[in-house]
């Protein structure tokens, strides 16, 4: 059905406008402009001719084929024009009106109409309160935007926001890059991103898919499709809304660093999604990814005619995390047959000020010829002695030509304007400054190492027990905040084979020091107590107690300072453990975020957790090589492997905890968060204990 929206056979323009300051007029007139090559049939009560083609009174009077109708009329009419559609048998409609949820509940309860219309009559909808979509190949314009719209090109762009539409399309032509297809999402009442987006990416003439999203409205299924879509082609986002002002208040430390922004970093990470910082950044990065090749690694050398360029090149690609290249002594013999004395045939390769057109071809081939180079900035700053268009012309055809990615940085502005046309008109990107072109280059070099990096599947974790761990969620005593009691939640972790150490529950002292015989000194004691998660900071847990006096005195203090602390809380008595061997204490949590899931936290442990918040997160469930490089994006996962005076830790251990807490969330979705602090990792293969277990139900 789908096909029907994107290639329509014929449109119908519901609220088609003679008068040039309407929106329906806009529709209809870009349409026709457009050149789409399908039936164009108008639809208003009044009748009468527009653009040379009749305006029929009603949908029931326009001639087949009608596969698509763009809707753009008052809010209030919308219902019944949506009914006219599913009569006419078009199940393929762009809701142009706004008016809805954007507007206040009335306008919600409006939109909830129009969606039951919709399913009722199995309509697909893109919008409402969108702008429509073009395509500059069928081609087809839908849109009201104002002329002229933008050149065919082989970027698409989907966006929340209609006035970025506008903007990018303008930007764009300055810019000298086109779009193959621009889709205005608007409310999103039916078709999301998450649907949008593979069909955009099927489209043959689109190469680099780019976004704007506000927001997700299915985040599993968004994530679902992206990752496949990545395999194939590269998707670019910026997700604004960055801020966590307004957040509600959460118990949990997992609960508290993990924002909203930190679960659409996950979310993009685990689909493949590059993001962007910037909607500039989104299009470099695309016109990089448009039109250049992959490099084979990190390894860039630098081309340049200024010193002071080249240096700040230099810092550009090192803070990006590529490599300068490495220039053989062929390549530098080779740069010396027809370079200055005085210029350096080192990386940067400085060919000084009065470099022209030959030095920058033959130093380009060079470059391009030597085995340690992956990829090559040329860096051309305004020539004294020829000009920039003369240069690009030698070098254009070369690029072109290359197998290995080329970045022009093109300083300056009018001196350099003839130029910047033409890498533009032959596909090759150009920016103003190192450091952005530095960043297209990492962009690059990331995208071919995902693409090189073979997909990995969920792997099957032994030793778990759902059924075990939905009995003890059932039996346990849950308080007031929704935290499970302590042993209860112990016995969770273990049912997904996460060790946790024997603990015996007291209700006395006597029972305390009872329990400490058993286990043997020294020995832990903490508060048991589903209201209060956080022990240490009540005073309620005592550590390396070496006899039965110690014990009883512990647990009476620590009775005392946990009512005094927290009086309203429900206190079951004090938990006793034995002491631990010495290890490297980390933090592993999840916590449900509301539109991806279970969202998996790793990082420094202990009672400073948040104050370091050294801290990462990922989308569970968990492959292993993901787990790796959630552990590796925090200080205390790469401290694992050991530093200076610092011995190594079982890194197997603690990543098999994290595979199985995300598993375990994944499973039992009556699980809101959970936290392991601290994970006690000990010294060489001695596995990871889970000290402290922390779980909290849904509401």
């Amino acid at each position: 059905m789908l096909e029907r929206m994107w290639a329509p056979r014929g449109v119908a323009v519901v609220g088609t406008s003679q008068d040039p300051a309407k929106l329906g007029y806009g529709v209809a007139r870009n349409l026709v402009v457009s050149g789409y090559r399908g039936a164009i049939h108008f639809v208003n009560p009044r009748g009468g001719r527009l653009f040379d083609r009749p305006v029929y009174p009603d949908l029931a009077s326009v001639p087949d084929p009608v596969d698509l109708a763009m809707i753009i009329i008052p809010a209030a009419g919308v219902p019944k024009a949506l009914e006219a559609c599913g009569r006419r048998g078009i199940r393929a409609v762009v809701i142009g009106s706004g008016g809805f949820r954007e507007t206040g509940e009335a306008g919600r309860q409006l939109e909830e109409q129009v969606l039951q219309v919709a399913r009722k009559h199995r309509i697909r909808v893109l919008g409402p309160n969108c702008i429509g979509f073009l395509d500059t190949h069928l081609p087809i314009d839908t849109t009201f935007l104002p002329l002229p719209g933008p050149i065919p090109g082989d970027i698409a762009f989907l966006s929340h926001s209609g006035a970025i539409c506008e903007a990018v399309i303008d930007w764009a032509r300055g810019q000298g890059f086109g779009l193959s297809r621009l889709v205005s999402l608007g409310n999103q009442m039916d078709l999301t991103e998450g649907e949008i987006l593979p069909a955009t990416a099927a489209d043959p003439n689109t190469r680099v898919v780019a976004m704007y999203l506000e927001g997700v409205r299915n985040g599993r299924l968004f994530v679902e499709n992206a990752r496949k879509v990545t395999r194939k082609k590269p998707v670019l986002a910026i997700k604004v809304g960055r801020s966590e002002s307004g957040r509600a208040a959460v118990a949990s430390h997992t609960g508290a660093l993990a924002g909203r922004d930190a679960a659409y970093d996950a979310a993009f990470r685990k689909a493949g999604v590059i993001r962007a910082e910037s909607t500039e950044e989104v299009f470099d990065w695309a016109r990089a990814l448009a039109w250049c090749p992959l490099p084979r690694g990190r390894r860039i050398a630098v081309l340049t005619n200024a010193g002071g360029p080249g240096a700040i090149a230099v810092d550009a690609l090192d803070s990006g995390g590529l490599k300068l290249a490495e220039l053989s002594e062929a390549t530098k013999a080779r740069l010396r047959e027809f370079l200055p004395e005085a210029a350096s045939v080192r990386n940067p390769v400085d060919m000084l000020a009065a470099a022209g057109a030959a030095e920058y071809a033959n130093g380009l081939g060079a470059l391009m010829a030597d085995d340690g180079v992956d990829g090559v900035m040329v860096v051309l700053a305004p020539p004294p002695m020829t000009t920039a268009a003369g240069i690009a012309g030698a070098v254009i055809p070369m690029i072109r030509s290359a197998t290995k990615p080329v970045i022009v940085t093109l300083m300056g502005e009018e001196m350099i304007a003839n130029a910047a046309r033409l890498f533009r008109q032959a596909r090759v990107p150009d920016y103003r400054f190192p450091e952005r072109a530095a960043s297209a280059l990492r962009v690059l070099a990331d995208r071919g190492e995902q693409l090189a990096t073979p997909a990995e599947a969920i792997e099957l974790l032994k030793g778990l027990h759902p059924g075990s761990a939905r009995r003890a969620l059932a039996r346990g005593a849950r308080g007031e905040a929704g935290f499970l009691d302590p042993l209860a939640a112990a016995q969770v972790a273990r049912a997904y084979g996460i060790p946790v150490p024997e603990e015996v529950l007291a209700t006395s002292a006597a029972q305390a020091a009872a329990a400490a015989r058993k286990l043997g000194f020294p020995v832990a004691l903490k508060i048991a107590s589903p209201d209060i998660p956080h022990k240490s900071d009540v005073g309620g847990v005592v550590l390396g107690v070496m006899d039965e006096a110690g014990v009883r005195q512990a647990y009476e203090r620590i009775l005392s300072q946990a009512q005094a602390a927290a009086p309203a809380a429900r206190l079951d008595g004090v938990s006793v453990q034995p002491m631990l061997p010495p290890g490297q204490e980390v933090i592993v949590g999840v916590v449900r975020d509301e539109q991806f899931g279970p969202l998996v936290m790793f990082g420094s442990g202990g009672v400073e957790v948040e104050g370091l918040k050294d801290v990462a997160f990922a989308l569970a469930p968990l492959t292993r090589r993901e787990t790796e490089a959630l552990l590796d994006a925090t200080w205390a996962g790469r401290r694992l492997k050991g530093f200076r005076n610092i011995p190594a830790a079982d890194r197997k251990a603690a990543i098999d905890v994290v595979m199985r807490l995300g598993q375990l969330a994944e499973d039992l979705p009556q699980i809101a968060e959970i936290e392991v602090n601290p994970l006690r990792v000990l010294p060489g293969t001695g596995g990871a204990v889970a000290v402290d277990v922390r779980l909290k139900l849904v509401d």
